[in-house]
């Protein structure tokens, strides 16, 4: 059977660190490894952390950043330190689902079959959203967001990540894309990121059913929101929305510049013109965006886009 490694990056997460674990360590695919990556917490998650690596000395491996690293860079850095051919992303503070390795591995091997192994493959899936106690708010993250998890071709991804870090799995050939450069210092999200690697350079697969419960609460440094939130929260802070559009931008000029001998020309050309929209006048961006496709999930948000645009 093969090896499943399984990153997990914590940072201050005592208050439903053990509830997570335990529901990895249940899994019905037993084949995996636990890595957990500390961040600097100060509270405690590292004893935690050492009383179950004490109980599964051959399944949890701990070990701590120097410095405060950012979720994002701390994930990143995690992957490529691993070493197996299947990895999975898994967030401090949710709970797995037994069967969500077994079902998230079937589908890499599909796509494996399909593709071959050489070529980067990312799988994600949806999630039950859920409060701090587990009470179900919505039985799908994307339902609940009105987003369109099928729109991970390259354009849409570049201007909207679909991909929710928890739920994915990325095969080797990812993670040797990722550790043939530096890291980048302009990724937005970790998730994000890899979903780039993904449209760019090999497949994303997307498997419908929830196989996590992802727990909302006060701490979440990304988390669900309802759609009606979201258009508030846009109509809201159109400064804010111009600035995330411009650090998209930015994202994509820095993937371009890393990855530039491994991505095809046609995809060099798209990335090429997202990441210097903000070069152009008005009209042309907004052409720019038609005509490529940079688009986001639904009418309201796209035309939310041309406005901020």
């Amino acid at each position: 059977m093969d090896k499943v490694t399984i990153v997990m990056a914590t940072y201050n997460g005592e208050k439903y660190l053990e509830e997570q674990i335990n529901s990895i360590l249940s899994s019905t695919y037993k084949e995996i490894e636990l890595h957990i990556v500390d961040d600097g917490s100060s509270d405690s998650t590292i004893e935690i952390l050492n009383r179950y690596k004490s109980l599964y000395p051959d399944k949890i491996y701990i070990s701590q950043n120097k410095t405060n690293m950012g979720v994002t860079l701390n994930f990143l850095n995690a992957i490529s330190n691993t070493s197996t051919d299947y990895i999975m992303l898994c967030d401090q503070d949710d709970v797995w689902n037994k069967d969500k390795v077994a079902k998230t591995l079937k589908r890499m091997k599909q796509m494996e079959i399909q593709f071959g192994k050489k070529l980067p493959i990312v799988v994600f899936t949806d999630a039950c959203v859920v409060d701090s106690r587990l009470n179900v708010i919505h039985e799908s993250f994307f339902r609940s967001g009105r987003l369109n998890p099928g729109l991970t071709d390259l354009a849409h991804m570049l201007m909207e990540n679909k991909l929710i870090g928890c739920t994915v799995m990325i095969n080797g050939a990812v993670r040797r894309v990722l550790k043939s450069k530096p890291l980048p210092k302009k990724a937005r999200f970790h998730d994000g990121w890899l979903g780039l690697i993904g449209a760019s350079l090999g497949k994303i697969s997307f498997i419908e059913e929830a196989t996590l419960l992802y727990r909302q609460h006060e701490s979440n440094v990304v988390g669900n929101r309802g759609f009606m939130s979201y258009v508030i929260d846009r109509v809201s802070s159109l400064k804010k929305q111009k600035e995330a559009l411009l650090a998209l931008q930015h994202q994509a000029d820095e993937f371009v510049n890393l990855y530039h001998d491994l991505i095809r020309d046609k995809n060099m050309d798209l990335i090429r013109q997202f990441a210097n929209l903000y070069k152009y006048g008005f009209i042309k961006r907004r052409l720019l965006i038609i005509k490529y496709k940079y688009l986001k999930s639904g009418i309201i948000r796209n035309i939310g886009l041309m406005i901020i645009v």
